[in-house]
């Protein structure tokens, strides 16, 4: 059987260079003797591992000095409680700007802790497009700004990030991760569930500035507190080894592929295409965020009916095109195209719905 194209939002496509490499040394790795699955997490085997997966990423997103990089478990949404619990005392406000689904259910559990002001929101218009700068009321006395990303269900992205001033930036970058380079001197804290662009699920990346740390409180329960994550390099418990082993390949594939600014440019040239193609259908195929907010990640749009967009996705489907159900709250289409999908992909995809539409319009 032949591999299909996986459109799915997460957990999402791998690159094939990378699955066979762990296909090759799933039973025992060079030299070893064991699996990835069987070592130890305080082996100097995954010692190794360990270091190489986050020189690596430091290097491909210039992390200086200032900043600690962690391997969590809890996914984005345990971030969303401890976020909140560490870095809004001592002031217990924070500033968050509602732009999907994601950023809502971060509201939610901040308010657990202290004050939350909505910056800004697009959910009157059903968030096809991200707030302009002009729009943002900001408190300038908050403990941080919070925004995502990316937003995998509306297809909307910042292209750029909101301005802060003096607070702190945090970002819930889950879904577009390490998809282009980044000035990471603009951010505080960085989380990102890695099962969109960099490995399985089971890992999150949390990269923080450590003069933060100075705001985790002691009382925290422990498991909950950055400072004991970063004092013990994210092995306090037993971390996800065979996940950060994956994470380590997929970094070493993006510098063999000319590192970040190369995918970036891979990226928007794949969006690209498939955008041209739902933009040219006459109003066939109508894409949900507005253009200037489009994400490179995730594309939504319509078709003229449901019944005709439950007929494409069953034809696409029998085609080995998976994964293009848009999500219940937008309903439609979702072509997901992360640093894996090969643009060869994208072309077939296209080639398919001019194809549908010709059939069917």
């Amino acid at each position: 059987m032949n591999r299909i194209y996986n459109f799915s939002a997460g957990p999402a496509i791998l690159p094939e260079e990378v699955l066979k490499e762990a296909q090759e040394n799933l039973f025992m790795l060079p030299g070893v003797g064991m699996s990835i699955l069987e070592i130890s997490h305080r082996s100097k085997t995954y010692d190794a591992i360990h270091l190489q997966a986050k020189q690596d990423m430091a290097e491909l997103m210039g992390l200086d000095d200032n900043y600690s990089l962690l391997f969590l478990q809890g996914g984005a949404s345990l971030q969303f409680s401890m976020v909140p619990m560490n870095l809004m005392p001592p002031a217990n406000k924070a500033d968050y700007i509602s732009t999907g689904a994601w950023s809502k259910k971060a509201i939610k559990e901040a308010k657990r802790v202290g004050t939350v002001n909505v910056a800004a929101s697009t959910e009157a218009e059903n968030f096809v497009r991200i707030p302009k700068q002009s729009e943002l009321k900001l408190d300038p006395e908050a403990s941080y700004v919070h925004f995502t990303s990316n937003n995998t269900i509306y297809g909307t992205e910042w292209h750029n990030e909101p301005e802060a001033g003096n607070v702190p930036l945090i970002c819930d970058a889950s879904s577009d991760f390490m998809h282009k380079k980044v000035d990471i001197n603009k951010y505080a804290l960085i989380y990102a569930g890695a099962q969109k662009n960099l490995g399985p699920a089971g890992v999150t990346v949390v990269i923080i500035r450590k003069d933060l740390l100075a705001r985790s409180q002691d009382s925290l329960h422990t498991m909950l507190n950055y400072k004991t994550h970063v004092e013990n390099d994210s092995l306090y418990n037993t971390i996800n080894v065979f996940g950060v082993y994956i994470i380590g390949l997929v970094a070493k594939w993006l510098k063999k592929n000319g590192g970040l600014n190369a995918m970036y440019d891979l990226n928007k040239e794949k969006a690209a295409i498939l955008y041209k193609c739902i933009d040219e259908s006459g109003g066939y195929y109508k894409g949900h965020a507005l253009p200037d907010s489009r994400s490179l990640m995730n594309v939504t749009f319509r078709l003229p009916s449901e019944e005709l967009e439950k007929k494409l996705i069953s034809e696409a489907t029998k085609a080995g095109f998976d994964g293009l159900k848009g999500h219940r709250s937008v309903g439609g289409l979702r072509a997901s195209i992360y640093n894996a999908f090969p643009k060869k992909g994208v072309e077939d995809l296209v080639s398919f719905m001019k194809d549908f539409q010709s059939k069917n319009g």
